[in-house]
């Protein structure tokens, strides 16, 4: 976008340059002047420029949603089969897969249908109105409508409407977190800065969307929408490329092979039958039709979308949302976590943790903005009068109001809905504190030693104030005592305060501040700064003279008497330091890159319990070579100082080494990294619209061990997976190797194709879908994380499905032939039935095949208890399991003993002595699969 005269400023692009020009300069790019635009111009230039807005990713429409659920390719496999199906006139079991495909699609509709709308109702809106001056008068418009050369007005609690130069400015500070990742404020000034300051540094500048936090400025407005700071950050993430999980693309591959070994089954058994045998080409491809169905898993879709869905649920109660079903396990390959440090490790409440006051160094207790806590001296409790006094000056020299505000209503009913919210009393309202987070925490601390706000401020009135700004480094406030005198208090920086000092308050007594008093109190200040402490100094005047008291200036500042230090840190969360440990034994690293400094980042680093605390910071990162980036990213922990493209430059270096990268964001600046991570992790309370739309995850309480938890749910349900694949494949294996044996054996169909079908969806499938909820494994922790390249199936699974698949075949070929070619009751002689064989003599096909049917059913039980076993996990540990087998069961028992049952799937009632024989051949094959495993385990990983 150009701007009117921009070559007014030379050289560099205009974003470069609008803090290191004069103003005088700005106003003329500008084409403005500090009475702004008339209105006609500002008409023209929206006209030109377009709204002031950052147009974010829409959401996926409900058309996008449906085709996405046709993508994977074992739909397709069974689009296929449903046709062949109805082709060939099995109508009935064409219509069976084509419900199973209709339940599969809507399903899975459904659940990202579901997860969209809860993320659009955790969208909010940033602005709506701002001050602006129109031909010198000031006016209140739409925030959409400001345009470059507008001159805006803001002050506390104002979010910013656009990119501007500061002119004027009063007590100004502003959060900029969203924009640049810092925990802090940034006092603003007038005047020129150096064109290479970075952007967290242009104390000169206001920028669109982030919030004033106290005092007030005027500004002319240089870059608006799309050409802002934060909608340049917005327009990057179109260039991120759409990532598979690798979940999305294992499975894909799954469906080829399945693909591929239908169409080479079908090709062994067509050449076989046409060439080697003398089979009519009909009943061929009949035959071709029943491998092919038995060889496609058709429950397999249902069951993994389900067991996504389920996972999905699971941890939405457990505050995360899901925006993509297979990112539930994708989230468990990962084995880097890059996370930010305010409010996802920390409270993202300063909070006061040490207090010096007469001459001792006292302890804080309790976290964040909860007033309950005490004060220790070396671990005992003292009297609050030991640190009233700078606890008294603290929470005087303050501006901080108490206050409540509304609940954001959608955001409420979005965490309501998700479990995320409680039931409280005060389910609309909440008590917010409003200020600067430092001030905040200084008020916190003095309501713990018992003082009230209102009840100080009645008996110490305010009559006058020096206002704090980034120059002075101090606040000095005049206040009225309940004599009539007055008393000056004053905060600011330690050095600040303490060169303003010439006595200190002991036990009650005024002592004169030597020299080496001032070194003691430098070399505590330091103690705490290493520490990561924001350490404020504390002093006040008891003599004000009258001409001071209604309006103060600095003269006042002289003379003071020191009172004490108070440390504050933004304190990490009490379950941080297990969540990390968790990921560390469970072979994930966990990585800080934060916008802090390196002292702080260090200090919290070294507190929640990271693997290392080297630290590097942006500036040596822009110095660093790719190749030496590449060199030690793995042995570094944390990364201080950084700015949106390093967060992307090192993740981007992580998954160039092969890692699995989850990457946690909150503001603007973190967009682009969380869109092109492996998995995109959100916060839900304090992230921003654009954020929250690239991300794969929102997390609705911005807490650390929701990842962890995500993480142990992720490995659950690809456990789980691994299970009801193996499962399903390995019965479909059975079948596919029966009808091929059977085929060969000049036997014909030893099962038919509704049978197939019938075990694959509903005997198989009942029991798959509830393997979906089985418990996690103990060790589910301790493994490190699953190799980038290894699949659903290992080879160990690939041999389990090939061995259960010819152990079927050697335990169920036998009772087809035994029932071949009569019913084996009393009188019946067995060996004419084995010696007596003549082919086309096939008096007992549909017993036969009934048998084969149900010894698959009954061999369901052992299958799934091998293959649970080796997860240590015991037959009755998943009561939904159980029940799911005694329906299948019963379901079998339905089919084979009512007259609808019988006519649909072609089967005879079994007898007792056929019941007898299924049971003998079950228990055959659970002794060769108790044996397999064990050799299994001589050859193969455990899992």
């Amino acid at each position: 976008m150009s701007r009117t005269n921009v070559n007014a400023i030379p050289e560099q692009d205009a974003s470069e340059r609008w803090h290191s020009q004069e103003i005088g300069v700005v106003y003329d790019a500008l084409n403005t002047d500090e009475d702004g635009l008339a209105g006609d111009e500002a008409q023209r230039r929206l006209d030109e420029y377009g709204p002031n807005e950052i147009e974010s990713e829409e959401g996926v429409s409900l058309l996008q949603i449906f085709i996405n659920q046709y993508k994977p390719a074992l739909i397709w496999v069974l689009i296929v089969a449903a046709a062949v199906m109805a082709i060939v006139g099995h109508t009935i079991d064409a219509g069976v897969i084509a419900g199973v495909i209709v339940f599969i699609t809507v399903f899975g509709f459904l659940q990202d249908y579901r997860a969209e709308q809860s993320i659009q109702a955790l969208q909010e809106m940033s602005t709506t109105y701002a001050l602006v001056r129109r031909g010198g008068e000031k006016t209140e418009i739409d925030a959409t409508k400001v345009v470059p050369g507008d001159v805006i007005f803001v002050e506390s609690g104002d979010i910013v409407p656009a990119d501007a130069r500061i002119v004027e400015e009063s007590n100004l500070r502003v959060d900029e977190g969203a924009l640049t990742g810092e925990s802090v404020g940034v006092s603003k000034e007038v005047g020129q800065i150096d064109q290479e300051t970075a952007l967290a540094e242009r104390k000169n500048m206001l920028f669109k969307d982030t919030v004033v936090q106290r005092g007030s400025g005027t500004a002319v407005v240089v870059e608006t929408g799309p050409e802002s700071e934060i909608g340049q950050i917005a327009t990057a993430l179109e260039e991120a490329e759409e990532r598979d999980t690798p979940f999305e693309a294992e499975m894909d591959r799954l469906g080829k092979i399945i693909a591929a070994g239908v169409i080479g089954a079908v090709a062994v058994i067509a050449i076989s039958e046409l060439v080697i045998g003398d089979t009519p080409p009909l009943q061929v491809f009949l035959t071709a039709v029943g491998i092919a169905v038995s060889a496609v898993p058709e429950g397999l879709p249902a069951v993994v979308t389900l067991s996504l869905a389920l996972g999905a649920r699971r941890m939405a109660e457990q505050n995360a949302l899901v925006r993509r079903l297979p990112i539930v396990e994708a989230l468990g390959s990962v084995d880097v976590i890059c996370t930010d440090k305010t409010g996802t490790l920390t409270e993202e409440e300063m909070t006061v943790q040490r207090i010096v006051a007469n001459r001792e160094t006292y302890e804080v207790t309790g976290t964040g903005y909860d007033t309950d806590g005490e004060f220790l001296h070396e671990g005992d409790p003292i009297d609050d009068e030991r640190v009233a006094e700078v606890l008294r000056c603290g929470m005087l020299c303050n501006n901080v109001d108490v206050g409540l505000r509304e609940r954001d209503s959608d955001r409420t009913d979005a965490l309501v809905e998700d479990g995320a919210a409680g039931d409280g009393e005060n389910a609309d309202v909440e008590r917010t504190y409003l200020g600067d987070p430092t001030e905040i925490s200084l008020f916190v601390a003095a309501q713990k030693a018992g003082f009230d706000h209102e009840t100080l401020a009645e008996e110490y009135p305010r009559t006058g104030e020096i206002d704090f700004t980034s120059a002075r480094k101090r606040m000095t406030t005049v206040h009225r005592t309940a004599d009539g005198d007055a008393v000056a208090y004053m905060k600011g920086a330690p050095e600040t305060v303490v060169e303003r000092c010439d006595r200190e308050l002991v036990d009650g007594e005024l002592v004169e501040l030597t020299d080496e008093r001032r070194a003691e109190i430098e070399a505590k200040n330091e103690s705490f700064a290493e520490d990561a402490l924001r350490v404020m100094g504390f002093a006040y005047r008891p003599e004000v003279p009258d001409e001071q008291i209604q309006t103060p200036n600095e003269e006042l500042e002289q003379s003071m008497v020191f009172l004490g230090l108070q440390g504050m840190l933004d304190p990490p969360r009490p379950e941080v330091p297990g969540a990390i440990t968790g990921c560390l034994d469970a072979g994930i690293n966990v990585v800080m890159i934060t916008g802090d400094n390196a002292v702080t980042a260090r200090a919290v680093g070294k507190e929640v319990g990271l693997r290392s605390t080297r630290v590097i910071t942006g500036p040596e990162l822009e110095e660093m070579s790719d190749e030496k980036l590449r060199e030690m990213v793995d042995d570094v922990d944390i990364f201080a100082r950084t700015s949106p493209d390093h967060k992307t430059r090192i993740l981007q270096t992580l998954q160039a080494k092969g890692h699995t990268v989850a990457m946690t964001g909150d503001g603007v600046n973190d967009a682009p990294a969380v869109k092109n991570a492996d998995v995109g992790v959100a916060m839900g309370i304090r992230g921003t619209d654009v954020t929250e739309q690239a991300s794969d995850i929102v997390l609705l309480d911005d807490n650390f061990a929701t990842i962890r938890n995500a993480v142990r749910g992720g490995r659950r349900i690809f456990d789980n997976v691994r299970k009801f694949v193996n499962y399903l494949l390995s019965g479909n294996g059975g079948e596919v190797t029966m009808i091929f044996t059977g085929t060969l054996a000049g036997l014909g169909l030893v099962i038919t194709p509704i049978q197939v079908l019938w075990i694959n969806v509903v005997t198989d499938g009942i029991p798959a879908l509830t393997m979906g909820v089985d418990p996690a494994a103990e060790d589910i922790m301790e493994r490190d994380p699953r190799p980038p390249q290894e699949g659903v199936i290992t080879s160990r699974i690939m041999a389990s499905i090939v061995g259960i698949a010819l152990f079927m075949t050697v335990c169920l070929l036998p009772l087809f032939t035994l029932n071949l070619y009569g019913e084996l009751i009393p009188g019946y002689d067995v060996t004419d039935a084995v010696f007596g064989w003549s082919p086309g003599y096939d008096v007992g096909r549909d017993l036969a095949q009934t048998m084969v049917f149900t010894g698959f059913v009954v061999m369901e039980i052992v299958r799934i208890q091998a293959i649970r076993f080796r997860y240590d996990l015991g037959l009755f540990s998943n009561p939904w399991l159980v029940l799911a087998v005694v329906v299948a069961v019963t379901l079998q028992l339905l089919v084979l003993y009512t007259p609808t049952g019988q006519l649909l799937f072609d089967v005879e009632p079994l007898q007792l002595v056929h019941w007898a024989q299924i049971l003998v051949s079950a228990a055959v094959f659970a002794l060769l699969m108790a044996l397999f495993v064990k050799v299994q385990d001589q050859y193969f990983d455990r899992y």
